[in-house]
């Protein structure tokens, strides 16, 4: 029987056709291939929610009143960028009896796909034979031996079902408290647009906090006191454990801030016996980091280059789908297969002939070494991001060359031994007063030998002198050092994704801090650069040079907002739950009543509130941001932009 493949993007759908046999013939949004089968494809979401106003046309103007807003019958249009497309593929749909879901291996390319095949109105019979093709690395290779592994669709429809009720409820709380707020924003005499979702304003919030605990953070002096301890022609240095007889003297860290009390001590310990009361020495081995995701990618990215998250993606993109030299890079594991592990001698072979700065890491690289990142147990949809079999052409930019030799590198890694470090730990007992030296030094490079020359220096690296239990050496002096509290640093782009991905140490509710899963965390691998882009065109964010800061909207906006919207409690809650509905612990109906019922409860409490001080005298919105938008409404009091793109009302 002909089968016809709806890929998720064209590249795909491409990749695809070349592991089905020829001859091919190229048509106008698909592809015909041997023995009948055709190939074709979606451009992303082919369908996107509609606005409140087609629901009901006195929608089109904002009123308090009419909120909030929550669709009895969902309905979808075509996105007018993509309306040929889906023309090409329905028809398509309906010449076939047997249809492959080719959507990317996540639950938002699961729902992309099915979106279609609902929205073309197919037979229950036939969805019912729908088979699954799940494809995260385009080479041909790994496409043909997809191919010959598809699963039947409805074991993956829960996630759908969880995709479509993450797409739904951010419609409804993010649309529903947009319009809310900027109605209390215009009646506070601001015009512009204060923009809310679930994950967005979180982020805004992690921002506003950091600058608000930046500008008034108050300074104070604090000292350390370290005991120069003599032995053998060298010296140990051993810091201060103050007793609980000098709390009172001590901040919450257990910083001390009497410089007189420090003085009193090293005056005490100056020439006196240092006895080693306990002598600790162990060697520790420290495995290779786990390759890649896209959120440790970007961070890296940043660190490294200076990329933001969005470019970062980008290049990945351009590396996945035109250059076919890593795999599906949107993903949130950092695992791989073990039926993976067999092709580390051609991965190594073309990331040896594709980039030169690698061919001596690649030429000590031992394929047979099986670390702990080749575990199915830990592999979901996709895995973790590492070169294909192909090597990297010459044509690579600049940027792309950056981005390929990271994920190489981080995949090299994989097949070198351990870095094993050499680590002592002394107590001394000087004058009744307790010092603690430790030292660490690197004994065997391992996999840190492939690290650049920036990274590679430990700043604790010293070795300790061999002392016994009861040993013996002389205290010559005490060295104060004056030290200064400092503020906390200001977010930058990759600190920002580390707080997204790690969110549960923001999170306020201890409850859901302990069931928080490690892989939690405020939006998803392929939104989060898209919610920091986002907050900046919207004018809530800005950058200043490598910081980002919120600006006087976002921080009245943050300030207006009840706490629950803007801490990543509820958000991350939500996520761990669309998480459990894929896993098919938790149901559709109930997540949305609750979150509808939110909604409602947050509206109620701005019709009754009179407009909060934070959003007056705010200054104008920048009109560059909405203004292709705001040529579609007649005046901008009316609404805002109409969003596009999958993170619009996250």
């Amino acid at each position: 029987m002909a089968r016809l493949f709806i890929a998720e993007k064209p590249s795909l759908g491409r990749a695809i056709a070349a592991g089905l046999p020829k001859p091919h013939k190229n048509q106008k949004g698909y592809i015909e291939t041997g023995q009948g089968d055709v190939v074709t494809w979606c451009i992303g979401h082919l369908l996107e929610q509609v606005e409140p106003e087609a629901y009901d046309s006195r929608y089109k103007k904002w009123h308090l009143a009419d909120l909030p807003i929550v669709p009895q019958q969902w309905q979808l249009r075509p996105r007018k960028a993509a309306s040929g497309q889906l023309s090409v593929v329905k028809k398509l749909i309906k010449q076939f009896d047997q249809l492959v879901h080719a959507g990317d291996p996540d639950r938002e390319g699961q729902l992309l796909v099915d979106e279609v095949i609902d929205y073309a109105k197919v037979s229950q019979s036939k969805k019912a034979n729908i088979k699954r093709l799940l494809i995260s690395d385009l080479n041909l290779s790994a496409v043909k031996k997809s191919l010959s592994n598809m699963q039947d669709n409805k074991g993956y429809m829960p996630l759908s079902v969880s995709a479509l009720a993450r797409s739904r409820a951010d419609w409804v709380y993010g649309m529903n408290l947009t319009r809310a707020y900027t109605l209390l924003g215009q009646q506070a005499g601001y015009q512009g647009v204060l923009s809310v979702g679930r994950v967005q304003t979180p982020v805004l919030g992690l921002v506003v906090r950091r600058d608000q605990a930046i500008k008034h953070f108050i300074p104070h002096p604090y000292y350390q006191l370290d005991a120069i301890i003599a032995h053998q022609g060298s010296e140990i240095r051993a810091r201060w454990q103050p007793s609980d007889a000098c709390a009172k003297w001590q901040d919450e860290q257990g910083r001390v801030l009497s410089r007189s009390l420090a003085d009193n001590v090293a005056y005490r310990i100056t020439g006196q016996p240092a006895t080693v009361t306990d002598a600790e020495r162990q060697q520790r081995k420290q495995a290779a980091p786990l390759p890649y995701n896209l959120s440790a990618l970007q961070i890296d990215a940043s660190k490294r280059f200076g990329f933001s998250a969005q470019k970062a993606l980008d290049v990945c993109q351009q590396l996945y789908e035109r250059h076919k030299i890593i795999t599906y890079p949107r993903s949130d594991c950092r695992y791989l297969p073990k039926g993976h592990f067999a092709e580390a001698p051609k991965v190594l072979a073309a990331i040896k002939k594709g980039c030169q700065t690698l061919i001596q890491a690649c030429d000590n690289a031992d394929p047979k070494r099986k670390g702990k990142a080749w575990n199915d147990a830990k592999v979901g949809a996709h895995h973790a991001i590492i070169p294909t079999a192909k090597a990297a052409p010459a044509s690579l930019s600049g940027d792309e060359a950056k981005i390929y030799q990271l994920v190489a590198r981080q995949y090299v890694m994989q097949f070198y031994p351990p870095a094993e470090y050499a680590e002592g730990k002394l107590v001394f007992d000087i004058a009744g007063g307790c010092f603690i030296a430790k030292g660490k030094v690197l004994t065997q490079a391992g996999w840190r030998a492939l690290l650049p020359s920036t990274q590679t220096a430990d700043s604790d690296a010293t070795p300790l002198p061999l002392m016994e239990k009861g040993e013996q050496a002389q205290c010559e002096r005490g060295d104060i050092k004056d030290c200064m509290t400092e503020p906390p640093a200001a977010f930058t782009e990759s600190s920002l994704l580390q707080a997204m991905t790690g969110i549960g140490r923001y999170v306020q509710n201890k409850a859901l801090k302990e069931i928080l899963r490690e892989t939690d965390g405020l939006g998803t691998e392929a939104t989060r650069a898209g919610i920091i882009e986002l907050l900046v065109k919207r004018g809530l964010l800005n950058r200043q040079g490598k910081t980002l800061h919120a600006t006087a909207s976002g921080t009245g906006l943050i300030d207006a907002l009840p706490d629950s919207a803007t801490y990543p409690d509820m958000t991350a809650d939500w996520e761990r739950q669309l998480q459990d509905m894929a896993d098919r612990q938790c149901a559709y109906h109930p997540f949305m009543q609750a979150l509808t019922d939110k909604v409602a409860g947050l509206i109620e409490s701005v019709k009754t509130s009179p407009p909060p001080a934070s959003l007056q005298g705010l200054p104008a919105a920048p009109a560059k941001t909405f203004k292709r938008k705001t040529r579609r409404t007649s005046t901008r009091r009316k609404g805002p932009a109409k969003s596009t793109g999958k993170t619009a009302t996250q």
